[in-house]
């Protein structure tokens, strides 16, 4: 388990994904890259299609480059993992190009390869997300074999041991990290019993345990269309988008099967420390988050710029530029549907880590008591707005995973033309407000490394 440091621009949780490499598709994506990077900023023509049987998804239109980007995802990911199971939906990902309909592994991938498409799928506590890039004129084949994949997974015996025993690689090689440890026995702490203390990936002992039946449950459970938000990018029409969202979807159940999930309740205050004969020391502190759809989202965003983004931050300036205590220190906002915090990292020597962490703490301190100058706000604001297009327009597979997230946070197909009105709206008073609700908690605190001095 890692807490990274998540921006509102991030809808997803970053992980590596597996796929297959393809013939003839570099050179055509850099040319659709190159394209979308040129878009004019919050200019985009975000159309809704309906399908014929009534599936819905959001569609940017632009045949300049003959690719397309087609994006999804369903609500429910490990969190939903039976008790015992840790790691199903997670090895589930890893088996969907594994085989699927008529079509036994090498089959499914030969043919992946063959007609230049690139297929991904992977898990994050909330949600199933997969995709698809491929060639214009390779499309009926593509969306065939993504059809298969999503609607008749084959889940083989042997494919199944094959990627599970990959998985447990993974997790024997990582079982003696320091960082790995300290990140799992920081979130048992943190979330207690909530399933947000699990290892996505699992356990050994857990994995063992996972059958093909167990695979073939979670799939259906977790696949309905209640749950399925989509985004696609490219050259392709709505007209001849509609009825392909049937063949990819129209299929699985209506309605996912999901288990109810409560909010987690963090511990705050607590102290977790892992000692480590390392040259380094690594602290992290965890304060109360925002919800994406709070009224105060926009003020706590600012707020976290202003605290610990860039190197004009004031974490960076007092804890780096003043006194070198660490090479860098970073604050984040991060959001999950049953989870929001605020977080800062730093690393630094361990004769130098108590001192580290009463600066931050005297930092954090300040911004709750204070808020921000107008100044401050001003160039929060500047970076914010131009910071968008950079970090969720520059590629097919960035607009069309921007789509999808926009779905997932309910913000509306004009949200991007709203934004910098919803920015700009926020005043000091505003983020005074929310930095006193947020920032006189008692953290909770991770230490890594040597014993604070």
């Amino acid at each position: 388990m890692t807490y990274s440091l998540h921006s509102e621009a991030e809808f997803e949780n970053a992980r590596p994904v597996r796929s297959n490499a393809l013939r003839g598709f570099k050179a055509a994506a850099v040319g659709l890259f190159a394209l979308l990077t040129t878009l004019p900023a919050y200019a985009l023509d975000i159309q809704e299609v309906t399908s014929p049987k009534g599936i819905k998804a959001w569609l940017v239109e632009d045949g300049s480059v003959p690719l397309i980007s087609v994006r999804f995802s369903f609500k429910g990911g490990s969190a939903q993992d039976p008790e015992g199971k840790e790691g199903l939906a997670n090895l589930m990902t890893g088996l969907f190009d594994e085989g699927a309909g008529d079509m036994p592994s090498d089959a499914y991938q030969e043919r992946l390869d063959n007609i230049g498409a690139e297929m991904s799928f992977t898990a994050s506590d909330d949600t199933i997300s997969g995709g698809m890039r491929m060639l214009k004129e390779n499309s009926p084949a593509a969306f065939d074999m993504l059809a298969l994949a999503i609607q008749k997974p084959r889940f083989d015996q042997a494919a199944v041991d094959r990627i599970r025993d990959q998985v447990i690689a993974g997790i024997n090689a990582s079982k003696n990290d320091p960082n790995t440890i300290a990140s799992q026995k920081f979130a048992e702490v943190l979330y207690g019993k909530h399933p947000y203390a699990r290892r996505e990936e699992g356990t050994v002992q857990s994995l063992e345990t996972i059958t093909r039946d167990d695979l073939l449950d979670a799939h259906k459970k977790l696949f309905g269309k209640d749950q399925l938000k989509i985004g696609v990018v490219g050259a392709i029409s709505a007209e001849e988008l509609a009825p392909l969202l049937d063949k990819l979807f129209g299929n699985l159940q209506d309605k996912a099967e999901l288990k109810p999930m409560e909010m987690a309740k963090l511990a705050l205050g607590a102290t977790t420390s892992v000692t480590y004969d390392l040259p380094q020391t690594t602290v992290s502190l965890v304060y109360p988050g925002v919800k994406r759809s709070d009224k105060d989202f926009f003020a706590a965003y600012l707020m976290n710029q202003v605290l610990g983004v860039g190197f004009t931050s004031r974490l960076y300036n007092e804890v780096r530029e003043k006194r070198g205590l660490a090479y860098t220190v970073s604050s984040g906002l991060s959001g999950r549907d049953y989870s929001n915090s605020l977080n800062i990292a730093t690393g630094t020597r361990p004769d130098r880590a108590q001192q580290s962490l009463d600066v931050i703490r005297a930092e954090v301190a300040r911004m709750a008591k204070s808020g921000v100058t107008e100044e401050e706000l001003a160039a929060a604001k500047s970076f914010a707005i131009g910071a968008y297009a950079i970090n969720n327009l520059d590629s097919s597979v960035a607009v069309a995973r921007t789509l999808v997230g926009l779905q997932e946070q309910d913000l509306g197909r004009d949200y991007i033309d709203r934004r910098a009105d919803l920015i700009n709206a926020v005043t000091t008073d505003d983020v005074k407000a929310v930095a006193a609700k947020l920032l006189k908690a008692d953290p909770a605190i991770l230490v890594v490394g040597p014993s604070l001095n």
